[in-house]
């Protein structure tokens, strides 16, 4: 593709679909809203509720309190836990500190939780498949300390050691490359033949669709320009799987001000997706600076249809019964 040739080809976008939100980011952002809503500012989230800059602004300015350690709350306030999840210990530092609690750990963190906690009562070695010091793999680990043991990628696996090559399993964070975690397994299986597989994957649906779909365009774009935060697991992964797929360039950006025109040169077709935290109005704005330099044809690229929704965390859904049996 040399720059000669630039300017008679069509320029037109690539736009993954799904994209953007998933149910746990939907349900945690409305719960610190209606928390706001319910119980009056401010309401502390104890970590970023979810990896959206964007977002945290946005719920700062109408209240919520963002802190990194629970002991940071004042006495007799509400601290919410993150989409992340939390390790036990977390709450029982919320309850030390006189702290009412609204657990908007994602449903599908909370199975990955669940089942450490099970193969940890059966004696297992667990072998969680994750990145260090993700917020994620803290909370998960924390279930079950003395039976986890973090595997951060295919270069881990050599270092690891069991008790019993045939009491040990795989779990893994919910945001990683799919590809990549599947390269993990198959070492792990290689070393551990006896290595149980959990009941389901836990790589959410939302990140294998997110990447489902920028494989696809991947392989059609020259750019892929992915909407989404740094401390963004899930939105890291697509920068990554674009470049597998064949995209020349891909880059990470929380803001269309982000871009930087010198990308565009030689470029004909640019991919646009966002991560799993990233609401819609942020690529909206990638799209009209897209427009703006020619690139106007926008065109979908759909992978999979997602209809999933989860209900409020029940902490709040009592609260909101209890307020309209009163009225």
């Amino acid at each position: 593709m040399g720059g000669m040739t630039a300017p008679t080809q069509a320029r037109r976008v690539l736009l993954a679909a799904p994209r953007g939100y998933c149910a746990g980011v939907d349900r945690a952002v409305i719960a610190v809203e209606k928390a706001l809503e319910q119980y009056g500012a401010p309401v502390y989230v104890r970590h970023e509720i979810v990896h959206n800059k964007y977002v945290v602004q946005t719920l700062e300015r109408k209240g919520a309190i963002f802190v990194e350690q629970t002991e940071e709350v004042p006495p007799g306030n509400i601290v919410m836990f993150s989409a992340h999840g939390v390790a036990p210990t977390v709450h029982e530092e919320a309850k030390r500190g006189r702290l009412a609690t609204i657990d908007a750990t994602c449903p599908l963190v909370t199975k990955v939780h669940k089942e450490a906690i099970r193969y940890a009562n059966e004696d297992y070695d667990i072998l969680l498949i994750g990145h260090e010091g993700h917020e994620e793999v803290i909370g998960t680990s924390g279930e079950a300390p003395d039976h986890i043991q973090l595997v951060d990628g295919p270069k881990d696996v050599e270092k690891v050691e069991v008790r019993d090559p045939e009491k040990v399993v795989w779990l893994s964070q919910t945001t990683l490359s799919v590809d990549e975690t599947m390269e993990t397994v198959d070492a792990l299986k290689t070393k551990f033949p006896g290595l149980v597989s959990p009941p389901s994957d836990d790589i959410c649906y939302a990140t294998q669709n997110r990447q489902l779909a920028v494989k696809q365009m991947g392989a059609e774009a020259d750019l892929v320009i992915v909407v989404g935060s740094r401390n963004s697991s899930n939105s890291k992964r697509l920068v990554e799987v674009a470049l597998q797929a064949g995209a020349q360039a891909s880059y990470l950006v929380d803001f269309a001000s982000e871009i930087d025109e010198k990308w565009l040169a030689g470029v004909s077709t640019v991919g646009v997706t966002s991560g799993a935290s990233v609401p819609e109005v942020l690529v909206d704005e990638v799209l009209e600076w897209l427009a703006q330099r020619g690139y106007e044809d926008v065109e979908t690229v759909k992978a999979a249809e997602e209809s999933i929704t989860f209900s409020l965390p029940k902490e709040l859904r009592r609260d909101l019964r209890a307020e309209a049996g009163e009225l």
